[in-house]
């Protein structure tokens, strides 16, 4: 039932924004902010359940627990600052929006360093 809870806040959220804009446009990204913190909140229990699903395969198995920290750390990241880029565009800001989600995409890849020297180095021992 955490869709329902999602589509009824994303639809007042909606239609509370459209009509700020109207009256008073500058209240309009607040409402926009609360509401995406509501989603976020709304998610928290599925997040849990996914983190939790994560750590026992991580532990049942052989697979680095580390790698799994590293992909869950990337994951976050990437819908922090796909959430904040949204919010930036919606306010106008597309500079600030496009600089955000570079940055993003920097740390993101800085993080995925192990990740990709581990594959690379798994395929060079592979190799003949």
């Amino acid at each position: 039932m955490d869709i329902i809870k999602v589509v009824g806040i994303g639809f007042v959220t909606l239609i509370m924004t459209i009509v700020l804009k109207e009256v008073k446009k500058e209240y309009a990204i607040y409402v926009a902010l609360i509401g995406g913190l509501l989603l976020l909140t709304a998610s928290f229990g599925t997040i849990k359940e996914i983190v939790n699903f994560l750590s026992k395969i991580s532990e049942k198995t052989s697979y680095n627990s580390e790698f799994i920290g590293l992909l869950l750390k990337i994951t976050g990241i990437s819908i922090l600052v796909e959430y904040t880029v949204s919010i930036c565009k919606d306010s106008g800001e597309s500079a600030i929006a496009n600089k955000v989600d570079f940055a993003g995409k920097v740390i993101i890849i800085s993080l995925s360093i192990p990740i990709i020297n581990l594959t690379l180095t798994t395929l060079l021992s592979l190799l003949p």
